[in-house]
């Protein structure tokens, strides 16, 4: 069956995925190299390596993961909140992309602690 067979008020509530979907394996080729980076700051604890040098490696874990999470709340906000939006004025029911917009903030909100 495809979402032509099925009613547009049905259509508007599917999940297709998630926005990261079509980024996925970029997203787990960055994931796997931090994940690398963090593997090689624990060698170095463990060879007492110079302190600064790991804080050098920390910080650039930090600015990876940073890219991550600001990759996935764009696809979050271009996918997830637009489609709200959509689901909304279909619906008329304001309170979709209100939960959406919440959603995303709070995330905001997360990543600034």
């Amino acid at each position: 069956m495809s979402t032509n067979d099925i009613p547009d008020t049905v259509v508007a509530d599917i999940h297709v995925g998630h926005a990261y979907t079509r980024d996925k394996a970029a997203y787990l080729r960055r994931l796997k190299r931090i994940e690398g980076q963090v593997r090689g700051i624990a060698r170095m604890v463990d060879e007492d390596k110079y302190c600064i040098d790991i804080l050098t490696q920390v910080s650039a874990i930090n600015k990876a993961l940073h890219a991550v999470s600001l990759g996935l709340l764009e696809d979050h906000i271009a996918h997830c909140v637009v489609g709200a939006a959509r689901d909304s004025e279909a619906s008329g029911d304001p309170q979709l992309v209100q939960d959406k917009v919440k959603e995303a903030a709070d995330a905001i909100g997360r990543l600034l602690r």
